[in-house]
This record gives C-alpha cells, sequence and structure tokens, in this order.
C-alpha cells in the first residue's frame, strides 16, 4: 500500500529486454535505501514492484507481460527518471490518498500551461475510464496522489504546484508523454455499484 506522496526520483541505470519480459535498475538516493530487503515492495511511477536485488543504492525489479502492457515502463530507457515511494507503514501519516500501486491504464499529455508559479497539465484518457473521473476527485499519476481540476469529455487537467514539480518527474514531462494511471478505489467502487443497481432495475 503507498499514500501517493511521491518521495523523489530516481534514474534508470540499467535494463534487460527479453521477450515480454524486462529487467531493470533504479539508483536510489541515499534517503530512501534505509531497511531495504528482497522481496520488499517500491512503487515506480506508482507501480507497485518487488525487489530482486539490492546493492549499493541500486535497486533491480523484474517487470513481467502484464506490466509491460498496462504500464509506461514499457517506455522506459537508461537514463529516464522514474518517480519513487517506499511502501506505506502503519504509523505513517496519509498525506496523499490510498494507492494499490495496481496501474489501470495510461494518460497521453495533450498541453502543458505554465502560468507563474504554477503548471497545468491536460491529459487525454480512453473514454472507458472517463465515467471514474470526477472535477476534485482523487487520481494517481506517476504514483503522484493528485486532485483532478477540470473533467471534460476524454481528457482532464491537474494543477501542480511548485514542490510537486521538484519532488516527481512531472517537473520535466512533455507533451507526448504516457503517464500511469491508478483510479481511486473508493469512486471506482461506487460507480461500478450504482451501475449494477441501474442495470437490475433496467434503467441503464
Amino acid at each position: 500500500m503507498f499514500t501517493g506522496i511521491v518521495q523523489g526520483f530516481a534514474p534508470i541505470t540499467a535494463w534487460t529486454q527479453r521477450d515480454q519480459f524486462a529487467s531493470f535498475s533504479v539508483a536510489l538516493p541515499e534517503t530512501l535505501c534505509g531497511g531495504i530487503s528482497l522481496g520488499a515492495s517500491i512503487a515506480i511511477n506508482g507501480t507497485c514492484l518487488t525487489v530482486k536485488s539490492f546493492e549499493n543504492q541500486s535497486v533491480t525489479f523484474d517487470a513481467m507481460i502484464e506490466t509491460l502492457r498496462i504500464t509506461n515502463l514499457a517506455h522506459l530507457k537508461i537514463g529516464d527518471h522514474v518517480n519513487i515511494e517506499r511502501a506505506a507503514k502503519f504509523s505513517d501519516e496519509i498525506g496523499g490518498h490510498l494507492l494499490s500501486g495496481h496501474i489501470h491504464t495510461q494518460a497521453q499529455i495533450i498541453n502543458i500551461e505554465t502560468p507563474p508559479n504554477n503548471c497545468i497539465i491536460t491529459m487525454q484518457i480512453d473514454s472507458n475510464w472517463q465515467k471514474y473521473l470526477f472535477s476534485k476527485g482523487y487520481i494517481g499519476l506517476n504514483g503522484a496522489s493528485l486532485t483532478l481540476g477540470e473533467v471534460e469529455k476524454n481528457h482532464f487537467k491537474v494543477f501542480l504546484i511548485p514542490e510537486t514539480l521538484r519532488l516527481t518527474t512531472f517537473g520535466f514531462s512533455k507533451v507526448g508523454d504516457w503517464i500511469n494511471v491508478e483510479i481511486d478505489t473508493q469512486t471506482q467502487i461506487i460507480v461500478e455499484t450504482l451501475e449494477r443497481i441501474l442495470e437490475q432495475r433496467n434503467l441503464v
């Protein structure tokens, strides 16, 4: 389980691609290295991955076919940076919203606006997921817990403060980038429960 409060970003230092499988390493900042053990869970761009090996701040993960199909990890290459969050502990403050690290889909950045002291990113998402998006609702984007701003047909906006840009890879995102999306679980449950009730009553 994760809180959606990204703790920093780090570069990909190694990448091995096989048929429908990848193994890659990330050079973690020293502040995030404490207590890492084999089998631990770490969110990489919001994707919950299992530590395969750890040595000298370099942590290695495997990514299987389903992970590569659904997430933006398949687009990574050596030198790219990824958002990092260590798994939450029971004593941690939940400053964002609870995330499972299970990515639902991807959204593509279609516009970036940078008015003074602000950053507004517009993303396009498949229409199948649009029903779970509500203005002022929660969304997980590359592992960051964010509040949805404007929500319109097939796209939405998020408004990022300077601290978010400093701690995450959004500070150097560009138009065309694909972003991992985790839908808020509570919102998904409510929407799908209401759909089932309405279907049972022949109202949809």
